[in-house]
């Protein structure tokens, strides 16, 4: 299923892999081998968050990006695995690629919170992770990455809001519907949840509680 807004093309590829088509380039965010459908060699930008293996897969990139493709990666993940040049992006960086602004944004689970190992350890300690605001035009889209939701995202709005939602490594679909209020966007695309079962959640439950705000969610 895809789902447009204001002449953007979304499409949740699974898990965390979503592919962007703006009618004159097609975006690839964090692309994951097992949720690929064969080799379609389209992507004309491929953005990566951090280095965990459902979201920095080498043989993804290979497997979506043009030859000419922009590889946007953070800092952060070693690219030594990956046989071609990469466009590296600092944490609380930005750049310009291909006429699409780049934000990095914070992205962590906090230590005192519920998403930490069995030695009390953050899934996703500080600076491990950014977020990603990418401004097509006049259009902002939020892709939170794997996160709590914290103090440090306050101030953020944008357009289309994508948030994890199945908990234990993130954020919960609780969590995600005060976050999808405090960005009050015009279209939630929740991303993360019931790949396996430690993701699983109740997404219709996510869509109802956030459409009570009055905002649009597509479970695509």
């Amino acid at each position: 299923m895809s789902v447009q807004y204001e002449g953007l093309t979304f499409e949740r590829l699974g898990h965390a892999s979503v592919r962007i088509d703006t009618g004159e380039l097609v975006i690839y965010v964090d692309p994951w081998s097992d949720m690929l459908d064969g080799q379609p060699r389209d992507g004309d930008v491929v953005f990566v968050t951090h280095d965990d293996p459902d979201h920095y897969d080498p043989d993804a990139i290979r497997a979506v990006a043009r030859d000419d493709a922009d590889v946007v990666v953070y800092e952060a993940v070693d690219t030594s695995a990956l046989d071609r040049e990469v466009t590296p992006l600092a944490y609380d960086g930005s750049l310009s690629v291909r006429g699409i602004a780049v934000e990095a944004l914070p992205a962590y689970n906090r230590s005192d919170g519920d998403h930490v190992d069995e030695h009390g350890d953050p899934f996703h300690a500080e600076r491990e992770v950014v977020g990603l605001l990418l401004t097509f035009d006049d259009v902002t889209v939020y892709f939170t990455s794997d996160t709590d939701f914290l103090p440090v995202h306050n101030h953020l709005q944008a357009d289309v809001f994508l948030p994890p939602i199945g908990g234990h490594y993130t954020m919960d679909r609780h969590e995600a519907a005060e976050f999808a209020a405090s960005v009050a966007p015009d279209l939630v695309l929740p991303v993360h949840y019931n790949t396996f079962e430690a993701v699983e959640t109740d997404a219709e439950a996510f869509a109802e509680e956030v459409a009570g705000s009055g905002i649009r969610v597509e479970l695509f």
